[in-house]
């Protein structure tokens, strides 16, 4: 498939504009370069012209201009308010970041804008674009009542909101709020909890988006009429779903034990309760989804009549399961 030179300069330039912002030694520059990734990502979402990508377009530059602004006068309120004052610019901040990644309380527009875009622009937003925001947060991470209730409402609203959707991109929207709480809460763990969490993330979310894209499958309804699918792909598609959703004991859950892990270590234990509670609520809906494509009208009756030659699949599925002799090993050790 050729690439459109202008798409590949914008995707250079989204790339750069996340190195800027994270490589930045000031909060202008850190600015400048959320800026840059904002203004490629626009051109990249209204590629296909079509009004959709236009309205969804249109919300996400209006969402990030209103938290630039927010950005900069955070910046500003820090350099005119004293120290020992309330930390109020520090809350001004980290709204503007939340707003940007599209965690609760800020959510309100993340689901809008996924429903309007490809499956490969909707990746891009469940993932890059949160790389820059997270890494500014853990400059001035710290343990207070705005953070906290980010971490209890993304992984409640993240849970709740996708349990009466049709459309499959809200529920990976939804998905993408509620696994936002629990990166929150692997920052205050240590990076390289955060790292590990997200790099599981998006390798599971880059097979579900693959075969969702491959199936053209937009909405639940249209699971129920895939019959070329052979029973070999469904099967991997449903262990890839169940990792994402953090079944034990597949890949997936492994970040999230460590998280458990160490917030009980640190008595956080009505925090880690609550997230646990409502991630057992997101199964349901990845269990929806697998039923429209994997539970009813199959024609297919022998596996051994339709080979997989998806290796992507395949080596994802591998990765996902073998989160159980990880753990198994774990355990013995």
């Amino acid at each position: 498939m050729l690439i459109n030179p202008s798409t590949m300069i914008f995707y250079m330039t989204l790339i750069s504009g996340t190195m800027l912002s994270i490589s930045s030694n000031n909060w202008l520059g850190m600015w400048m370069g959320l800026e840059m990734n904002l203004l490629s990502f626009i051109p990249i979402m209204n590629k296909s012209n079509s009004p959709y990508e236009s309205e969804s377009s249109m919300k996400y530059f209006l969402i990030q201009a209103i938290a630039s602004v927010i950005f900069l006068l955070s910046i500003l309120m820090t350099s005119m308010i004293k120290m020992d004052s309330a930390n109020i610019p520090e809350y001004f901040f980290l709204s503007a970041l939340l707003m940007k990644m599209g965690s609760a309380p800020f959510h309100f527009w993340f689901p809008g804008v996924m429903e309007g875009m490809t499956w490969m622009n909707c990746f891009i937003l469940m993932t890059w674009q949160k790389i820059a925001p997270f890494i500014l947060i853990s400059y001035k991470l710290t343990m207070n009542y705005l953070m906290i209730t980010s971490i209890l409402l993304s992984t409640m609203i993240g849970a709740i909101g996708g349990l009466n959707q049709t459309s499959v991109r809200k529920i990976m929207a939804y998905s993408s709020i509620s696994h936002l709480g629990w990166m929150i809460s692997a920052m205050y763990v240590n990076m390289f909890m955060w790292m590990m969490y997200l790099t599981t993330y998006i390798l599971m979310n880059a097979t579900v988006i693959y075969s969702f894209k491959n199936l053209s499958l937009f909405h639940l309804s249209q699971g129920y009429f895939i019959n070329n699918i052979n029973p070999s792909m469904k099967f991997m598609m449903m262990i890839n779903l169940l990792s994402l959703g953090g079944l034990p004991p597949l890949t997936g859950f492994l970040p999230k034990w460590f998280i458990i892990q160490n917030m009980v270590n640190q008595e956080y234990l009505w925090i880690i309760t609550f997230m646990v509670m409502t991630t057992l609520l997101t199964l349901f809906f990845y269990l929806r989804l697998m039923f429209s494509t994997f539970m009813f009208i199959n024609q297919t009756y022998a596996w051994k009549n339709s080979p997989t030659n998806n290796y992507l699949m395949v080596i994802s599925s591998i990765m996902s399961i073998g989160g159980l002799p990880l753990i198994l090993s774990l355990f013995s050790y």
